[in-house]
């Protein structure tokens, strides 16, 4: 009896499709699960300018620009997360919440002390955001701003497992934070890391802003792309889960790139 040997998948990232070049200092990748509308984050001006250039786009699974000034009059919006019907948007100094249905700036949060506010994730009524130039992880409650933990050095990337569980990307590598903000290091080779995706399973994406996505499992990290020869970055990338498409945001580059996962 013949017995067939199980496929082993090399983890790859091949490249589908990308939007024109007209996502200005594009930073930002967020996709809506329940809708299933892709956000992009635009800071156009000074990344710490209080300019009022940024904006927020759409666009569609395939790479089209749905409508490129959707929310505009933000100064630097980055990192980006949903709850209850608003979009929150890092923006410098304060929490921009934007309405979804009306595509209109509700509230601002301005955050004492804050220096470089980055990447954003929600999970039980709480959105955790980070302050890369403070190392904090902060998170907004009822319209009240906290301090989860402390002491994160250039922290940026953030995502809440579904179990509520959070993870973070800092100049220590990938961390795992409990409810009191302690923190266990997952991967210690990653550091300096922008976007993160929880795959599941023990698996990982990172990105690295120079121009690096990485897997991070428990068999250690690979490398799956390097455009930093094109001088294209890879700043807080998305994800399509059923598609298992990794969407980049190239910064500079002013365009979205996706790429298919194979891992």
């Amino acid at each position: 009896m013949e017995v067939e040997e199980e496929m082993v998948v090399e983890p790859s990232l091949t490249k589908l499709w990308e939007t024109p070049a007209e996502l200005t200092t594009c930073e930002s990748v967020l996709v809506d699960g329940s809708t299933g509308t892709i956000y992009v984050s635009n800071i156009s001006g000074d990344p710490r300018g209080k300019d009022g250039e940024g904006f927020i786009s759409i666009i569609s699974k395939n790479g089209e620009i749905v409508e490129k000034g959707w929310v505009t009059g933000i100064d630097s919006p980055k990192g980006m997360g949903i709850l209850d019907g608003k979009l929150y948007v890092t923006n410098i100094d304060e929490l921009v919440e934007i309405d979804i249905k009306s595509a209109s700036i509700s509230k601002t949060y301005p955050v004492d002390g804050a220096g470089f506010l980055n990447d954003v994730d929600v999970y039980g009524g709480k959105v955790y955001f980070s302050d890369m130039e403070t190392g904090k992880i902060h998170f907004l409650e009822k319209g009240k701003i906290g301090v989860l933990a402390e002491g994160q050095g250039s922290i940026n990337g953030l995502r809440a497992s579904e179990e509520g569980v959070l993870y973070g990307l800092d100049g220590e590598g990938l961390k795992m934070y409990a409810e009191d903000g302690s923190e266990e290091i997952i991967n210690s080779v990653v550091t300096g890391g922008d976007g993160l995706i929880i795959l599941g399973d023990g698996n990982y994406l990172a990105s690295r802003w120079v121009g690096e996505i990485w897997l991070i499992n428990e068999d250690g990290e690979t490398k799956l792309l390097d455009t930093k020869g094109d001088e294209s970055n890879t700043a807080d990338i998305g994800y399509l889960t059923e598609e298992q498409v990794v969407l980049v945001p190239t910064f500079r580059k002013n365009k979205v790139v996706a790429y298919k996962l194979e891992y």
